[in-house]
Parts: structure tokens; sequence; C-alpha cells
């Protein structure tokens, strides 16, 4: 008994010292996540849509006019309860900030991090529409490669800041190939490469799903609008869905800073946002072209 309680204020004085410095903040955030009401969640529910509850005098706003806004909010999800899985298939350390899990295969290469994973979703959205010639992204040097041209057999040479392109492979326009592409993004793009690429959304009211919130940096942080609700006095609040570090499974977040509209997300006046494990002390809203 003397031990447990010992381990017990142990852990209490570590919290506390925490609290004190930029990282207590995460610390918090992810404690009290273990607590926090779920009442909005339909255990049910196999899609980011059908898994979420509206808050009450909320309605969701219509997605219609957007292809990409309907195909992330109807993306499917495993169970309920479904653990985030890393890449080398063990489960994530913290399992408490998340409320659903995007049905989508961690490749095992450890190379589909938090930007990656959203590059993804936007590139097989791409594809399962035949819009494969959109299909390109810059890569941190703010060189583009497409797709189309990788298909054909370009690939890059990459000395320091400076890449230039060359055929050195066979024309593959195979979908094992399509993959092999992603994972060349994943390694010279990312959060930085996206905000500096993607068209920047001034105004909240102009937000749709499948918008993004990035932080960009080394490392930075970017997660993905997931749906969107709205009540008659124009109030507006966000759901969110984000890959990570380590490489891991796409998971709806937590918001562990409103237990009356958890999992739900207000950005009205907001110049930071906590978010489970992570806090965005600033950030820039973008939209994939």
């Amino acid at each position: 008994m003397k031990k447990l309680i010992f381990v017990v204020f142990m852990v209490l004085g570590i919290f506390v010292a925490l609290n004190f410095s930029k990282k207590g903040k995460v610390v918090k955030t992810a404690l009290t996540s273990y607590a926090i009401s779920t009442s909005l969640i339909n255990k049910k529910g196999n899609t980011v849509r059908s898994r979420i509850k509206e808050p009450v005098g909320y309605a969701r706003i219509s997605s219609q006019s957007r292809a990409f806004s309907s195909y992330v909010s109807n993306y499917e999800l495993k169970p309920f309860g479904a653990e985030v899985i890393n890449y080398d298939g063990e489960p994530y350390w913290y399992q408490a900030g998340h409320v659903g899990v995007l049905d989508m295969p961690v490749p095992s290469n450890g190379l589909q991090q938090c930007a990656d994973a959203l590059i993804r979703i936007r590139s097989e959205f791409l594809w399962d529409k035949g819009r494969k010639q959109e299909i390109g992204f810059k890569f941190t040097s703010g060189d583009y490669c497409s797709w189309s041209k990788y298909a054909q057999g370009y690939r890059p040479n990459v000395n320091g800041n400076t890449v230039t392109f060359s055929k050195t492979a066979t024309a593959d326009n195979s979908k094992s190939n399509f993959y092999k592409y992603l994972n060349l993004i994943y390694t010279y793009a990312g959060t930085y490469s996206l905000a500096q690429e993607l068209k920047t959304i001034e105004n909240l009211e102009d937000l749709t799903i499948g918008d993004m919130l990035v932080y960009p940096g080394f490392p930075g942080h970017i997660i993905m609008i997931a749906d969107i609700v709205g009540n008659p006095q124009g109030e507006r609040l966000f759901l969110f869905f984000q890959g990570n570090t380590p490489a891991q499974s796409v998971h709806i977040i937590k918001n562990t800073s409103d237990a009356r509209h958890n999992p739900w997300y207000s950005l009205e006046g907001k110049q930071s946002l906590a978010t489970p494990l992570y806090t965005f002390e600033s950030f820039k809203l973008v939209r994939f072209k």
C-alpha cells in the first residue's frame, strides 16, 4: 500500500511540475482527455458523419457542393473502441485522445506521418474519382512532383536544395506504383511545403470540410476538418482528424477544452488551439487546390 501511495504522489508531482512548463500544457490536456464526456458519440456509427452527433442547437452544414467534402465526412471508420496503431503494428502509447479511427491501413515503412496522411486521403480521392492528372505536390524545396510524370518514369535527383527530374524508370500506371509515388512525396513534403503551396482561407465562414489547420515547421503539425455544424446565430463548430508522428492510424480527435461540445471545436477568435498532445501556438487555414 505504501508503495502504491508513493507512486501516486510521484505521478502527481511530475504532473504539477510539468504543468508550469510549455510541455506541461500537453500533459494537462492528455490527462483531461481520460475523463472528458463523450456523450455526442454514436458508438454504432461507422462513418465520420454517423459516428459524431450534433450538439444541441446545431445542425450539419451541407457538403454537397464539394465532392471532396462528402468523401471526407463519409469516410469509413473502424468499429468504436478501435485503437490507434503505430506503423510497427503496436498500439500507440496514448489511447484517450480519439473517438474514431479511420479505416485506412498504416504503411509499415513509418513514412506516413501527419501531413502525409492527409496527402494520402486527398490523393486517393482524386484517384478514385478518375482525376489522376491532378495528383501532385511540391517538395519542401518548392519543386513540383506530379503523379503523371512519376508514372511516365521520371524520378527526382535531390542534391541539397537542388532537385532535377529525369526519366530513369519504365512507365507504370499501376496502383502499387502510385503508393511508391506517395512514399516519395511523404519523404520530401510536409507541413511546411503544404502551408506554402496550398490556398489560404482567410475567413472562418469560408471553411469547408476537407480544409486544414496547419502550423508549418520542422516539426509542425496539421489536422483536417472532418465535419462542420452551425447554429442560427451563425456560430460554427468543427470536427478534426489527424495523422501523427510516429506514423499511426488516422483518428478523430477529442476536444479536451470543451466538455459540452466535445469532440467539436470552436475556432471563433482563436489564435491558438489546444488538442490532445499538441497545442497549435498559431495556425494557418489552407485548402487543397
